[in-house]
This record gives C-alpha cells, structure tokens and sequence, in this order.
C-alpha cells in the first residue's frame, strides 16, 4: 500500500477516520444503554464495552489537550497556570471532600478518601497540560 502524500487525500483520510471514530462510540453507546436499561448500572459497567469506552474517552480528552495548548496564545504563562490551576484544585477537593464529610452516612474518612481521588484526577491533567505548555514555550525560545 502506497503512502498517501497528497494533502487533499489525507484530509479526506482523516474525515473518514473520524466519521468511523463517531459510528463506532455511538455504537458502544446504544449497547452500553441498552445494557443500562436491561441489567442496571452494575451489568453496565460489567460488560467489557464500558472499559474499552473509557480509554477511548480519557485517550481522546488527552490528545485532544495537546491539540488545545498548540492552538493557545503563546502567551500564556506556563508556571502561573500551573498555580492558579493547582489552588483551584485544592479549593475544589477540599469543598467536595468538607461537604462530603457532612452528609448523613459518611464519615471524615470518606471525605479525605474522595477528596483525594478527585484531587490526583486533577493533578494528572494539570501536570500534562503544564508540560505541553512548558515544552511549547521552550520550543518558541529556540526560535
């Protein structure tokens, strides 16, 4: 199979691609609702669709993140982001994992364990946005 070197058909290429990318989640969807509607939420997350979907997910929001900061103002600041992105972060695990904590049935335990899990879900993105921030600016400087 030749490689395909006219900007045009690659273009069109990557149209295709995407337009099976879109049947082929809205078809994980409808089994995965119809296994929500038949066996409830648990046989949902059962079937082995669910896993698949949510790699495809978090591997999609991922590339799409290095898409995102290659389109931002050259500007932007990558420390400063970082620490406003990070005080956020703690701001928001910590509201979550108070009002956790107060809600009839959990204890203080509980609230720190979601507290924690929400904030290592932040970190992880923050710190991979930061770096693509970081590596961009460190290219811009060399040029």
């Amino acid at each position: 199979m030749k490689k395909i070197t006219d900007e045009r058909l690659k273009l069109q290429n990557l149209k295709n691609i995407r337009i099976a990318f879109i049947i082929q989640t809205n078809g994980i969807l409808g089994i995965l609702g119809y296994d929500l509607v038949t066996k409830g939420l648990d046989g949902m997350r059962e079937n082995p669709l669910w896993f698949v979907f949510m790699i495809t997910t978090v591997i999609s929001a991922y590339l799409s993140m290095s898409i995102s900061t290659d389109h931002e103002n050259s500007k932007i600041n990558p420390q400063r982001s970082l620490s406003i992105s990070l005080i956020v972060l703690v701001f928001i695990s910590t509201v979550v994992g108070f009002f956790v904590t107060r809600t009839d049935g959990f204890n203080i335990l509980d609230g720190v364990i979601l507290g924690g899990i929400l904030f290592v879900c932040g970190f992880v993105p923050i710190i991979y946005i930061y770096h693509l921030r970081k590596k961009r600016q460190d290219e811009h400087i060399e040029e």
